[in-house]
């Protein structure tokens, strides 16, 4: 099993959305950047659990854990006119973007402020701490997981 961190903006999908239907999958859709589709599309597996970190908003933070139930499949907004992921030179035989679908599997009781992270020495190799890493989809290495796990 691998370890994952999601960013998210939580005004468009955030812990709640998955806790609120718990036993629905949500489609992971939207990501369009090259190294993380590489991720989503090669790395990804059905059963690799996720912090969903909610980004671009007052309280930043990993906000609780979902889990990958369905792996890499091609992004259906990348074909959807009205979507703002619509992508033209996107196509069913050839499609540029990936999504995953995940799983609820908790809610923090509080937020774990990035802030808090970047203080933890046993961190500073995490993506997420490093100065300028924008990705939204990076790996989390095992004792990385026990570490911020270990927090809640």
């Amino acid at each position: 099993m691998n370890y994952w961190l999601f960013k998210t903006e939580p005004d468009e999908c955030s812990i709640d959305d998955f806790a609120n239907a718990p036993d629905t999958p949500v489609v992971w859709e939207g990501v369009r950047n090259y190294q993380a589709r590489n991720y989503l599309r090669d790395d990804v597996r059905v059963g690799d659990q996720v912090f969903i970190y909610h980004s671009s908003c007052k309280d930043i933070g990993i906000a609780g854990i979902a889990r990958v139930v369905r792996a890499a499949y091609p992004d259906p907004s990348q074909f959807d006119h009205s979507s703002i992921y619509f992508d033209q030179k996107s196509t069913t035989i050839n499609p540029r973007w990936i999504a995953v679908d995940l799983l609820f599997v908790s809610k923090f009781p509080q937020l774990i402020r990035l802030d808090k992270l970047k203080t933890l020495a046993t961190l500073i190799e995490l993506p997420l701490v490093r100065k300028g890493n924008r990705l939204s989809v990076m790996p989390v290495t095992c004792a990385e997981w026990r570490t911020i796990s270990a927090l809640t």
